[in-house]
């Protein structure tokens, strides 16, 4: 498959799934794909929240997203649904082991023989029934994601696992930046993977600090998961002992929902960050 073709297909994916995004604020919906080097494509989609500083763009959604399911090294190439801005060339060009180089002014692309396009990733984790799926089990699952972790500067590795209503499974683990405001969480990458996919609502969220069995949210994922999914379940392992059941309303109770800013349509103009 040519280029030109390669670039058609990541634009009209990127289109398509920026029917997701989340941009209650900016009214700015965004999607980034990226092409694997044995064709598989992976989305993300912009996260908006009302800490706007919190919001998820979409390559960092889409890049995690793709680092959660094992494809770090394996990234041949980029795309926008806009046009890509200084800062997402700024994100792209510090992305360790990634090569690609603008193509077109929504899409970056390898220099080596591109792959053709087989599909999208499905994420979602292979359980048959959520119904069946203990406590355990899931925190079983987060301690599986947390494999995947990026962690080059804490060694410190994380794993989320997100039930949404619809009974899916997504995972998450904690991604570095050597810019640390570009690093994100594994609760925050699972919420935004489950996004992306068109499945926003959260029934239960099972997290994993391998090394710390009192782990819990930090302050940034409280106020997401407090935005997203404010009554959903939430497991925290406990290693030895059984987990520890909680929600995001309960661990940040009065966190900012952002209702006068949704009132009063506060951001005119299309919000500039990468996304």
């Amino acid at each position: 498959m040519s280029p030109a073709a390669v670039t058609e297909v990541l634009r009209e994916q990127a289109r398509a799934f920026a029917r997701h995004a989340y941009a209650p604020f900016s009214k700015t919906p965004v999607a980034a794909v990226f092409l694997c080097t044995d064709g598989t494509m992976i989305p993300g989609v912009r996260v908006e929240s009302a800490s706007f500083s919190l919001s998820l763009p979409a390559l960092l959604n889409a890049y995690t997203t793709a680092v959660s399911a094992g494809y770090r090294t394996k990234l041949a190439g980029a795309a926008l649904s806009r046009p890509i801005e200084d800062r997402d060339a700024h994100y792209l060009s510090s992305l360790a082991d990634l090569s690609i180089d603008p193509s077109a002014n929504d899409v970056w692309l390898s220099s080596v023989p591109l792959p053709e396009p087989v599909g999208v990733l499905d994420p979602r984790l292979p359980f048959k029934a959520s119904t069946d799926v203990s406590p355990e089990d899931g925190i079983l699952a987060a301690r599986n994601a947390a494999q995947a972790a990026y962690v080059p500067s804490s060694d410190f590795h994380v794993g989320a696992v997100i039930e949404t209503e619809n009974g899916s499974f997504f995972p998450g683990a904690n991604v570095e930046h050597p810019d640390w405001a570009r690093i994100l969480c594994a609760e925050r990458n699972a919420a935004g993977t489950a996004r992306t996919y068109g499945e926003p609502s959260a029934r239960r969220i099972f997290l994993t600090c391998l090394d710390d069995a009192g782990g819990t949210p930090c302050g940034a994922c409280r106020q997401v998961l407090a935005e997203l999914a404010p009554d959903a379940a939430l497991w925290m392992d406990r290693h030895s002992t059984p987990p520890e059941k909680s929600a995001p309303n309960q661990l940040l109770p009065g966190f900012f929902e952002g209702t006068q800013l949704l009132r009063d349509g506060v951001v005119s103009t299309p919000v500039k960050d990468g996304s």
